[in-house]
């Protein structure tokens, strides 16, 4: 009681009391809703006075829930039901079990440590109990120092990161505590419900009325009898379906009845009598319904940005941009603002470190009030999120974002964060084969001394190389490059096709789709077992760059290497130096201007009079090696010169001194890889995300799977594909990373089969079992049973 008091005295301040009576009491209301008003409001007025007296006798104490002593403290997940205005934790075995008449409370701390808050709404949860959830989740976050993300969660809308705790899916339960309703694990069988479970991705079991009218033929039921549990299988459901289905029905008897319960598997049409006895006589089973989940790929124009501030008491939205993508710029440290996705149903609320602390605190009724005044649905989700603690869904609506101390350009050494664990594995070339999550992170397969063999595509053919001129690639070509190694004792391939950077040229546009069609023949000539990576000049993944054992990969701007046809190059010229966390270099032409420098690599400059080797406080030895190939084919007296050191003839060749990266901290941030799947299962090819740390049985063998791990991108085909996912997926894919407005274009994609998965593609898998395509997966799942 003594926390909702504080909600209240916060909501029915003795200043609003006057414009509270004017909402509560009317005339042409009948007088019992006005005894009931005035009630309210006396009520609400007399706990006003008391709160005041308690704050007075404990305002140097934080308001802290005993409940809250041990939050966070541990990695993992913690649950708690409001309950008569009050916390009660809910049993570890039933995490995921919500009853849709009550408010929840979740905590999530991972190892790093960091914190996610989440206040999840029942459909019918009261009033009362969601403002309660409300109030308990602003001080738990109060408790944690105010850096956690806050999440407001309605059932059957929840966010993805929501859904990634429950693998095994989420229930939702008639009734609440309300109804007498308790979270208690017991051996009692006396149980009988009926969950519908839908959901390849996103897996939810909804309790329905117990009878055959609630059945249908495109999807799986669970008849829970207690000590019996039936998992029905309607004759239009597909194996993927099926196989989340039983994760639920095996959740069920391993957890709620402490594995206690015996499973059956029943398909439509051979229903044994024991549910009959319980369903009645069997009638006609409804059709299947479509399927409507849709995830769209893009944020561009989907965003308005808000400032917000809670001025005397009330908030006072300011638009800041129309449209987005955005610029991080646009955020300043000393205000709060609010990023409205609306039309998905999102909207973000950004703490500034230096905003008012009441506003800062208010974050999330700020949203709540912002939703009401928009007009939008109850079920919008809000992210609460503070400096530092931004989302990925959140930073991918700016088009400039970069973290704390984060340079650009290829990557260093990165970190993969996941929900149990943050690891940074170095590289070591030779233990590639036997640590997967190595070669995933660092995106080698080995270490690149393979055969490697080269094309350019010229009039619509592959057209061979000079082995002598292999490294060298020019803007106005295409390539094909053919690289093949032994992996135990099977001979692997991929093949790397090089675009050049699109440009409105019909002759280039031609040599783009000559490139495609020769990769497909060539995959096609190999039995389709290669490995397709897709490259855009500039955007190299480590292994391509690695290829040429010793040397950089050099990389013009402009020209070709067929004969007689190369164009002159500019007067002068400027190559960025970066070394790739695998050690291996790339020299890649960029425009001649002091802005393009970096503190971290090093960069060669020609001009018509001098020759120059910027090295950079941050650079290594290994990029001022690569910088003597550099200057091998420009030619000239090299000048060597030192970041802070640099004569005024420098700075004239690069057009004047301006401000560059001159972060020292190397990239080191967090960024979640994301799985999505593609389907055309409803009739329409859809995208929808795999939520949490994704498993290899994820991978729907009847789909087509996007991996995406920031640097690049996956797309994995499963056998069972049909034409239009395989033929679709390519383009969804493109769009997808195109149409990201953090700045993504061109990003490496490759498409791999299942079954000749690379250990770049496994190593994002925890677990990966070479194996499990051997048999039916099934099959394996019906042997848990």
């Amino acid at each position: 009681m003594y926390f909702y008091s504080l909600w209240l005295l916060s909501c029915y301040p003795q200043a609003c009391i006057a414009q509270e009576t004017h909402h509560r009491i009317d005339a042409n209301k009948p007088l019992h809703i006005m005894q009931k008003s005035l009630k309210s409001l006396l009520l609400a007025s007399c706990i006003s006075t008391l709160c005041l007296c308690i704050l007075c006798l404990s305002q140097s104490t934080m308001v802290s829930h005993k409940e809250f002593e041990a939050a966070g403290k541990e990695p993992g997940l913690q649950v708690w039901r409001i309950e008569n205005l009050d916390l009660k934790p809910v049993p570890k075995a039933l995490h995921g079990s919500f009853y849709t008449g009550d408010a929840y409370l979740l905590l999530l701390t991972t190892a790093a440590p960091s914190h996610n808050i989440h206040m999840w709404l029942g459909d019918e949860c009261s009033q009362d109990e969601s403002g309660a959830a409300a109030i308990f989740a602003t001080q738990l976050d109060d408790f944690l120092g105010g850096g956690p993300v806050q999440f407001r969660e309605v059932q059957n809308c929840e966010s993805t990161t929501f859904l990634g705790y429950f693998k095994s899916g989420i229930k939702y339960q008639k009734g609440g505590v309300a109804s007498g309703f308790k979270h208690v694990v017991t051996n009692d069988m006396d149980v009988k419900r009926l969950l519908h479970v839908k959901g390849r991705r996103v897996i939810r079991a909804t309790e329905v009325d117990l009878t055959w009218s609630s059945f249908n033929k495109g999807d799986c039921f669970i008849i829970d009898l207690g000590k019996d549990i039936y998992q029905w299988c309607g004759s239009e459901c597909n194996r993927f379906e099926r196989l989340k289905a039983s994760e639920v029905a095996i959740d069920i008897r391993d957890n709620e009845r402490n594995g206690r319960a015996k499973l059956q598997m029943v398909e439509e049409g051979e229903e044994p009598a024991k549910l009959t006895e319980v369903l009645g006589p069997k009638t006609a089973i409804a059709p299947s319904t479509p399927d409507d989940d849709k995830v769209d790929t893009g944020n561009k124009k989907k965003g308005v940005l808000y400032m917000v501030r809670n001025a005397s008491g009330s908030m006072k939205v300011t638009s800041v941009a129309p449209s987005s993508p955005f610029k991080q710029a646009m955020l300043s440290p000393e205000e709060c603002y609010i990023l409205d996705n609306g039309v998905d149903r999102n909207i973000f609320v950004w703490k500034g470190p230096k905003a008012n602390v009441s506003e800062r605190k208010a974050a999330m009724s700020a949203g709540q009030q912002f939703i009401k005044d928009k007009g939008y649905s109850n079920k919008t989700q809000i992210q609460v999120l503070p400096a530092g603690g931004e989302t990925t869904l959140f930073k991918q609506f700016f088009s400039d974002w970069r973290d704390k101390d984060e340079t650009t350009g290829p990557r260093k050494a990165y970190t993969i964060g996941r929900i149990a664990k943050v690891e940074q594995v170095p590289f070591d070339a030779s233990s590639l084969h036997s640590n997967k999550a190595m070669a995933a992170q660092h995106g080698m397969v080995d270490d690149g001394k393979g055969k490697v063999q080269i094309w350019r595509v010229e009039n619509g053919d592959n057209v061979p190389v000079d082995p002598s001129s292999y490294g060298q690639f020019f803007g106005g070509d295409c390539y094909l490059i053919l690289y093949s190694y032994r992996q135990g004792s099977r001979e692997q391939h991929i093949i790397y096709t090089w675009w050049i950077t699109p440009v409105n040229d019909p002759e280039l546009d031609d040599e783009l789709a000559a490139s495609a069609f020769l990769t497909v023949r060539m995959d096609d000539s190999m039995g389709g077992a290669p490995v397709q990576v897709r490259v855009t000049q500039g955007q190299e993944p480590p292994h391509l760059m690695s290829l040429f054992q010793g040397k950089p990969m050099i990389i013009h701007s402009g020209g070709t290497s067929r004969k007689g046809g190369q164009s002159k190059a500019g007067g002068t010229r400027l190559f960025h130096i970066r070394q790739s966390s695998c050690r291996a270099t790339r020299a890649v032409e960029v425009e001649p201007t002091a802005s393009n420098l970096n503190t971290n690599d090093v960069f060669v400059l020609k001009s018509p009079k001098a020759l120059y080797v910027w090295r950079g406080v941050g650079a290594s030895d290994e990029e001022m090696t690569a910088a003597k190939h550099v200057v091998g084919f420009l030619g000239g007296t090299v000048t060597q010169v030192s970041e802070g050191k640099e004569p005024a003839d420098f700075w004239s060749a690069l057009g004047g001194k301006k401000d560059y990266q001159t972060s020292k901290s190397l990239q080191n941030t967090v960024q979640q890889p994301r799985l999505f799947g593609c389907s055309n299962k409803t009739g329409r090819l859809i995208v929808e995300e795999v939520p949490g740390d994704f498993t290899q049985s994820d991978l729907a063998t009847d789909d087509v799977m996007i991996l995406d791990t920031w640097d690049q991108l996956f797309l994995w085909v499963g056998k069972d594909a049909n034409a239009e996912e395989r033929n679709g997926a390519p383009k969804i894919a493109k769009d997808y990373v195109d149409s990201d407005p953090s700045g993504r274009k061109g990003l490496p994609i490759t498409t791999i089969k299942q079954g000749a998965e690379p250990p770049t593609f496994t190593g994002w898998f925890q677990a990966w079992d070479p194996k499990m395509w051997d048999t039916d997966p099934l099959e394996r799942i019906r042997a848990r049973f």
